[in-house]
C-alpha cells in the first residue's frame, strides 16, 4: 500500500462516491466523507462522516487540512462556481474530480452532450461538468485531475482491466463503451496515489 493519505471526499454516499469511499478505506487512507446526510455514509475503517451545506465557506473549512480532496457530486447539485473557489480557499492543492462523459469527443468530431439522442434531462449536468473542466484548465495553484467515465457508467465488478484515453470517447464495436463504478474508483485512487495525469483530463473504459 502507498503511504496513508488524509482525503476529503465530497459526495461520499452517491453511486460513484460510495465506491470511491470503499476503495480509499480498503487501501488504508483516512477519509473525511463530506455529505449532506452523514447517516447515508457506509461505516468503514478510517472514515469519518461530516455534514456540509452548499455554502462555500463551510465547504472550504471542512476540506482544509487534508492531503487531497475528491469531488463526486452532480454538477447541478453543487455549482462549480461554488465548489472550485471553496477548494482553492481550503489550501488543499491536490484535487481529483469524478467527471462527466459529456465533453468527451466522438470520432465524428462532436462531443457526447451534442450527439443526436442525448437525453435532454441530462444536458444541464453534462454542460456544467464541461464547464468545471474548462475552469480547471484555466486555473492556477491546483494539482488537479479530471477523470471522465465513458457513456455507460454502471454498477459492476472491480476487474482492474480497462483501457485508458484522454479526451476522446473510448469506443467498442463502433459504440461508446462502459466502465463499472468499481473499476472507476480503482483508477481514481490509483491516480491519487501515483499521479500520472496532473493538470489534465483522462478517461477509462472497457
Amino acid at each position: 500500500m502507498e503511504d496513508e493519505m488524509k482525503v476529503a471526499l465530497i459526495g461520499a454516499s452517491g453511486k460513484a462516491g460510495s465506491r470511491v469511499l470503499k476503495e480509499l478505506a480498503d487501501r488504508g487512507h483516512e477519509v473525511t466523507a463530506l455529505v449532506r446526510n452523514p447517516d447515508n455514509v457506509a461505516d468503514l475503517p478510517g472514515v469519518s462522516a461530516v455534514a456540509v451545506t452548499g455554502d462555500g465557506s463551510d465547504l472550504a473549512d471542512k476540506i482544509a487540512g487534508h492531503d487531497a480532496v475528491i469531488s463526486s457530486v452532480r454538477f447541478v447539485d453543487l455549482d462549480p462556481d461554488v465548489l472550485l473557489p471553496a477548494i482553492k480557499a481550503s489550501g488543499v492543492k491536490r484535487y481529483l474530480v469524478v467527471g462527466g462523459a459529456g465533453s468527451l469527443m466522438h470520432p465524428d468530431g462532436v462531443i457526447e452532450v451534442e450527439q443526436p439522442g442525448f437525453p435532454d434531462v441530462a444536458k444541464p449536468n453534462s454542460i456544467r461538468g464541461g464547464y468545471l473542466l474548462d475552469q480547471l484548465k484555466a486555473s492556477e495553484g491546483l494539482d488537479w485531475t479530471y477523470l471522465s467515465p465513458p457513456r455507460m457508467f454502471v454498477p459492476g465488478e472491480r476487474t482492474g482491466t480497462f483501457r485508458y484515453g484522454k479526451d476522446d470517447m473510448l469506443m467498442k464495436d463502433g459504440a461508446p463503451t462502459s466502465i463499472s463504478f468499481e473499476d472507476f474508483a480503482l483508477a481514481l485512487v490509483d491516480e491519487l496515489e501515483k499521479p500520472e495525469h496532473t493538470g489534465e483530463r483522462f478517461t477509462i473504459g472497457y
